[in-house]
């Protein structure tokens, strides 16, 4: 059977980010994607207009009626709100037998809140303890943890904040950082430096999104946290190579890039220290 992935996530209207970016992701790595609604969003290329969150008994129905009839090899959360819908799905996913990617969203790419300020200690205390992997941005690290990230070498103080509570890994993505794309990944004693080119594309929208959804992806089909992370990195650079405009405003990554075209200067490189990666 083919691996399935659940996405725990709100909806974009615009089709670049959220649930859509998510089962765009999945269906391109070849795993079948599911989804749970959390909230419904008015967003475009210019921004988000508008968002409306599900009742938490939408949520836990929804998640239920999945897991209980087709079951998941893996789990990806995004939007989530408010703290009420932060502790339905953390309480969803702790009995879940499945590795779970935790992309922790408190704002779109234009700025706009989707997470209420009063969720974030949900966050920190619930949802982060059940992670197989976290994929917090520096802005989300700072909202989070208090760190903020001006250099390379400023990432470990990140992970080390964020490792703190309780995720098993936590993948810090540098990619405001001036320079090439570096990312860490680190489970505080493996420690796995992930680079990339920076491509001069301003077409980046969903790119939070995609890298979750395809780091979920790759774990579902069996493979290590930091296999499925280096891949997951080399797919999303090529999305954002390919990326398109596509409105008035910032345009989505291409999620079917690796089908239609190879994106130039696609793969990221992997630095490994220390021992050798297992599967977690």
């Amino acid at each position: 059977m083919r691996p399935r992935v659940l996405t725990v996530a709100g909806s974009d209207s615009g089709g670049g980010a959220g649930i859509q970016a998510d089962l765009k992701t999945m269906l391109a790595l070849g795993v079948h994607g599911m989804s749970v609604l959390t909230a419904v969003t008015a967003q475009n290329s210019l921004g988000v207009q508008g968002a409306w969150e599900l009742p938490a008994e939408a949520v836990r129905a929804q998640y239920r009626s999945v897991v209980d009839d087709i079951g998941v090899q893996a789990v990806k959360t995004g939007m989530l709100a408010s703290a009420e819908l932060v502790d339905t799905v953390a309480a969803l996913i702790a009995a879940t037998d499945a590795p779970v990617v935790v992309d922790p969203v408190g704002v779109s790419k234009h700025g706009d809140p989707l997470l209420a300020a009063s969720a974030l200690d949900s966050v920190r205390t619930r949802l982060l303890p059940v992670a197989t992997v976290a994929t917090p941005n520096l802005d989300e690290v700072a909202q989070l943890a208090g760190v903020r990230v001006e250099s390379e070498e400023q990432l470990r103080e990140a992970a080390a904040a964020v490792l703190a509570y309780g995720p098993r890994w936590v993948l810090i993505k540098g990619g405001h950082l001036p320079g090439d794309a570096v990312d860490l990944l680190t489970d505080g004693t493996e420690e796995h430096w992930l680079r990339a080119p920076r491509h001069d594309n301003r077409h980046t929208h969903g790119t939070g999104c995609t890298l979750a959804s395809a780091i979920a992806s790759h774990l579902a089909r069996g493979r290590s946290v930091p296999e499925a992370v280096t891949a997951a990195k080399e797919y999303v650079t090529g999305a954002i190579a390919a990326g398109f405009a596509l409105g008035a405003g910032i345009g989505p990554v291409d999620h079917a890039w690796s089908l239609t075209r190879r994106a130039p200067e696609a793969t990221a490189t992997p630095e490994a220290r220390g021992p050798s990666p297992t599967s977690r």
